[in-house]
C-alpha cells in the first residue's frame, strides 16, 4: 500500500477547474469545462473517441494551450504553470500511451518521477513505495522499460508519477490496449490509491473501469460535459448504459 504521509502545505485542498476551453486552430476542442476534485476524492471523465477527454486533460497539464479557463488547487492559481513544474505543485500525470523510457532500467524511470525533488531525495522512502505498491517493478528494476508487458509499462507509468508523491494524478486512458485480465488489474491498483486518500481525475473511454474506481463521473460529447453525477446513477441511466456500456 501507499502510505500515508505527512500532508505538504498544497494537499488537503480541493482542485477546481472553471470554464476550460480549448481550440485546434478554428476547431473547438474543448467548450467550457468545469469540474472539481475534493481532497481524496476520486472523479472520471468518460466519453467516445474525440469527445474531448485527453484535450481537457492535456490543457489542465498545461501540455496544449488554453483558450479560457481556469485552474486551481486550493487558492493557488494554476493557470499559468508550464508543463515542467505542474508536478512541484503536486500534480502527477500518467499519460495516455504510457510513453516510458524503454531503454532506459525500471528504477531510471522511476527515478526521472522524482526530478523534482532531487535525486537524491528520491531514496528517502519513495523508492520503497513504489516497490511496496509494484512488487514486479521491483523484481525487474534493472531491466530495460521496453522488456516489460503492456500492463507492466502502465504500472511503471502509474509508479513514476508517485514518485513525486503528489497531491492529485491525472490518469489519461491507463486501459488503453491492455486485456480484461489486465483492465481488472489495473482497477485494482487505482482503488488501492483511493484507498491511501490520494486524488485521482481519471479520463477513460472504459466506462465500466471508471465506475468501478470513482465515485463520480462526468460525460463528454463533442468538447462538452452533457452529464455528469454519482457512478451508481450514471450506471443505472438508460442514456449511459445504452452508449457506454453496450446494455
Amino acid at each position: 500500500m501507499i502510505k500515508h504521509r505527512t500532508p505538504a502545505p498544497t494537499q488537503a485542498l480541493a482542485y477546481t477547474v472553471e470554464d476550460l476551453c480549448v481550440r485546434y486552430g478554428g476547431v473547438q476542442a474543448v467548450r467550457s469545462v468545469s469540474l472539481s476534485v475534493a481532497p481524496g476524492e476520486a472523479v472520471g471523465i468518460i466519453g467516445a473517441n474525440g469527445a474531448g477527454k485527453t484535450s481537457t486533460l492535456r490543457a489542465l497539464m498545461g501540455l496544449v494551450p488554453r483558450a479560457a479557463g481556469s485552474i486551481r488547487l486550493g487558492e493557488r492559481d494554476l493557470g499559468k504553470v508550464a508543463a515542467r513544474d505542474m508536478v512541484r505543485h503536486g500534480i502527477g500525470y500518467v499519460p495516455e500511451g504510457r510513453h516510458v523510457f524503454p531503454g532506459l532500467p525500471v528504477e531510471k524511470n522511476l527515478l526521472l518521477g522524482a526530478y523534482s525533488r532531487g535525486w537524491r531525495t528520491a531514496g528517502d522512502g519513495a523508492l520503497g513505495e513504489v516497490y511496496e505498491q509494484f512488487p514486479v517493478l521491483h523484481q525487474m528494476r534493472s531491466r530495460p522499460a521496453g522488456a516489460l508487458s503492456g500492463g507492466q509499462q502502465q504500472m511503471l507509468a502509474i509508479g513514476r508519477a508517485l514518485m513525486a508523491r503528489p497531491t492529485l494524478v491525472l490518469l489519461d486512458e491507463p486501459s488503453m490496449g491492455l486485456s480484461p485480465k489486465l483492465v481488472d488489474e489495473i482497477l485494482d491498483i487505482l482503488l488501492r490509491l483511493r484507498a491511501s486518500k490520494l486524488s485521482l481525475l481519471l479520463v477513460e473511454q472504459n466506462a465500466e473501469l471508471a465506475f468501478g474506481a470513482t465515485g463520480r463521473c462526468l460525460v463528454m460529447e463533442n468538447g462538452e460535459v452533457v452529464m455528469q453525477g454519482a457512478t451508481a446513477e450514471l450506471r443505472a441511466d438508460p442514456r449511459v448504459r445504452r452508449s457506454y456500456l453496450g446494455l
